[in-house]
């Protein structure tokens, strides 16, 4: 009753389906409150307007009450669970959502969800976005790759207990003749993403190819890392071609020929935008003396992909055979990683002139040595893309202070440059200082990751003077700050500060 009374003092009228407000409003003390009781929760939840259980989730998710977690889930009351909306999007600087709760997700939690859902009348399940690469996870937390896991297991685990329910119930199942009759269909859309490599292989098979399963596994990004090619092929026929969006093949050691053979098997995925396939072993140096074949074969399948607009070919040699593999796309690219690729000055200037050069937002040249004829080509490029390019990674470059001086003219007339990475470069405290001093005049520059040459030391692989390194980082942010750019992130850590996504550009 006392709950009761402050719900009726904390909420006038009727609510928004996602709860918005503060983690410190009355409403949320409430809840919290609540769920931290699970024989009140069970009661309350008959009681209560359908508006408050967004805000109740939140809770009993910060809070980890599991029991009360799945009180929620059996009676949700809206035909849609989406876990992005309720917990908060990865763009932190524009959410009001507690970080807690989208930071570092709990395994139990997330379990108990799933879990629950055999005995909800949810529709759609949604769990997209909620891959975590925090490098301070603990087991109990839950990754991408063992969300991938629970949901598998709890597929199969539903669709054994549903098979032994109608088993018991069919020959009791009348319909209105008295005849034996199916019973009513029952099935919750799962929406995710998956991550699997060779030890998840088996259980993700499995529930991929469970036949009519009571949970119905909708996969949206779709990553492998270290699979066979039949392991590969086996999981992508498996998956439903709607609503796929990216494939990520990864450390797969799959060479042009392999490549050749798993991409006609993406095709029916006809909403795919985002192809990555780094450290796939291409190599053109491998290529017979006088023959193309397999990186042209290569071409052809990539022409066949009428959405596309990321590709990574990370970790590959295509030095003067980018021409060749890009010519048979059918759409421009917005984001194109060739990170470590060895390209030569032929393959800007194919860039430059290229179809994709007006279009592309993300460009990673990461791990290129920009000697004084590559950086020309490099400026000339940045010149042409200067209007539209978002996101820039050009770490390992070996950029020096005097090289970076170069650079610095055109990399300003890019105006709309959101994030700049530059990790890994030999610059110095003067020449950071310049970069901080130059791009100001940027007005969307949120994010450098950058490592100072003169904060490390080099007796013990790179150890940090950590009281030079704060000095330093205390200097930069003073300047940001007295340039009206507070706002703005410059980081050495590439763990704590990602790089945006594709996607969230």
């Amino acid at each position: 009753a006392g709950a009761g009374r402050l719900w009726g003092c904390a909420v006038s009228g009727r609510e928004a389906p996602v709860w918005g407000g503060s983690m410190h409003s009355l409403v949320f003390l409430c809840a919290r409150r609540l769920v931290s009781h699970h024989p009140s929760t069970r009661r309350a939840l008959d009681l209560l307007p359908a508006e408050l259980y967004p805000v109740l989730f939140q809770a009993a998710f910060l809070d980890r009450r599991t029991l009360a977690l799945q009180d929620l889930v059996t009676t949700w009351p809206f035909p849609i669970l989406s876990f992005q909306q309720l917990l908060g999007h990865h763009d932190q600087q524009h959410s009001s959502h507690h970080p807690s709760l989208r930071e570092k997700p709990s395994k139990l939690c997330f379990q108990a969800v799933i879990m629950a859902v055999r005995w909800c009348q949810l529709r759609v399940l949604d769990m997209t976005d909620l891959q975590d690469f925090d490098t301070d996870r603990g087991p109990d937390r839950m990754s991408l790759w063992s969300g991938t896991v629970a949901l598998a297991k709890a597929c199969i685990e539903v669709s054994k207990h549903k098979n032994e329910c109608q088993k018991r119930t069919s020959k009791r199942w009348k319909g209105p003749s008295g005849a034996s009759t199916t019973p009513p269909p029952f099935g919750v859309e799962i929406r995710a993403d998956l991550f699997v490599n060779g030890t998840s292989f088996g259980v993700l098979r499995d529930a991929l190819q469970t036949s009519a399963a009571p949970l119905r596994l909708r996969c949206r990004d779709f990553r492998t890392e270290e699979l066979s090619i039949t392991g590969i092929v086996t999981l992508l026929e498996s998956l439903e071609p709607v609503g796929v969006r990216r494939v990520d093949l990864r450390f797969n050691n799959l060479g042009p020929a392999g490549l050749c053979t798993v991409l006609p098997h993406l095709t029916r995925f006809t909403e795919l935008v985002s192809l990555k396939l780094p450290y796939s072993n291409v190599d053109v140096r491998r290529l017979a003396p006088g023959t193309d074949t397999g990186l042209r074969q290569l071409a052809v399948q990539l022409g066949r992909f009428p959405c596309l607009k990321e590709l990574n070919f990370g970790s590959s040699r295509l030095s003067g055979s980018l021409r060749q593999l890009l010519s048979d796309l059918q759409a421009p690219l917005e984001s194109l990683e060739l990170a470590f690729c060895y390209l030569l000055p032929g393959d800007f200037a194919f860039l430059h002139k290229s179809l994709h050069a007006p279009a592309l937002r993300r460009l990673d040249l990461s791990g290129h040595n920009f000697t004084e004829n590559l950086l020309q080509c490099l400026c000339q490029l940045l010149e042409k893309i200067s209007t539209s390019l978002l996101h820039l990674d050009l770490m390992e470059c070996h950029l020096t202070d005097a090289r970076l001086a170069d650079l610095l003219p055109v990399l300003c007339r890019c105006s709309r440059l959101r994030c700049l990475g530059l990790f890994g470069n030999p610059l110095s405290t003067p020449g950071l200082k310049t970069l901080v001093q130059k791009t100001v005049v940027l007005p969307d520059l949120r994010l450098v990751p950058s490592r100072l040459a003169s904060a490390f030391g080099h007796l013990c692989e790179d150890v940090v003077d950590k009281e030079r390194f704060a000095a330093v980082s205390a200097e930069v942010g003073r300047m940001l700050a007295t340039s009206g750019r507070a706002d703005a992130v410059w980081t050495s850590s590439l763990c704590r500060h990602s790089a945006p996504d594709y996607f969230t550009l």
